[in-house]
């Protein structure tokens, strides 16, 4: 069984799914699983999980995607698979997310069909319209902050983080160093939703520190609610 993701590309449910958006990484796995993991910060509040792992043969990929995609159903949370479009399709995923140097995003919703899921990684007001007249469903801009996640990631003003959200109609979920310091000086920039890596994975409490993270997010996509009033 996966989430329903009909319901899930409504607008309002989308937003909701994209509050608390996790990316897996498999640098983080120590005496849990990545699977275990993955059930912790699903407990705590995740609302979306993002399968990335770049150095796993495809038999491992297939099997661990397919065991994450069950424990993502037990708690009706949206399950997304990085860059493989083919993978995504296979194992019935809910959706997938690509990058600029990944396959065109046309081309990925001609391969994935309507129904699912399409989220595509954006730097530039230009980016963000294109992938929007491509089909993309949401955003994700950054990094917003410096990280170590992604070596090759460019930072992405708030003023420019701003000016994505206001030139397109998708949901836009803020990635790139956040955590629970520096989330809330996001608040206001018009996100609905923050993803993260290591601020769930690399902590020894991932249930904890995704209740907490659950808690600061829904501040600051709050405060973006009300400012517009």
């Amino acid at each position: 069984m996966k989430s329903d993701s009909l319901v899930v590309k409504q607008s309002n449910q989308l937003c909701k799914a994209l509050m608390l958006y996790a990316i897996t990484d498999k640098s983080w796995v120590g005496q849990l699983s990545l699977v275990e993991q993955v059930e912790q910060t699903l407990q705590g509040g995740t609302t979306m999980l993002q399968y990335r792992e770049k150095n796993k043969s495809r038999a491992e990929m297939i099997a661990e995607t397919y065991q994450i995609k069950e424990v993502c159903a037990k708690y009706r949370v949206p399950f997304v698979i990085n860059d493989d479009a083919l993978l995504a399709v296979e194992i019935g995923a809910d959706g997938v997310h690509v990058g600029q140097s990944d396959m065109a995003v046309a081309d990925v919703r001609s391969l994935i069909g309507s129904d699912m899921l399409l989220g595509v990684s954006v730097q530039t007001v230009d980016q963000a319209i294109k992938a929007q007249t491509q089909g993309a469903d949401y955003l994700g801009v950054g990094a917003v902050f410096p990280t170590g996640s992604k070596n090759d990631a460019d930072e992405v003003s708030h003023e420019t983080l701003r000016m994505i959200c206001k030139s397109v109609n998708l949901p836009v979920v803020a990635i790139g160093g956040i955590n629970s310091e520096n989330v809330e000086l996001l608040a206001g920039s018009g996100i609905s939703g923050v993803a993260v890596i290591s601020a769930i994975f690399a902590q020894t409490d991932i249930l904890s520190a995704t209740k907490e993270l659950s808690k600061l997010a829904q501040m600051a996509v709050k405060y973006e609610s009300v400012s517009h009033d």
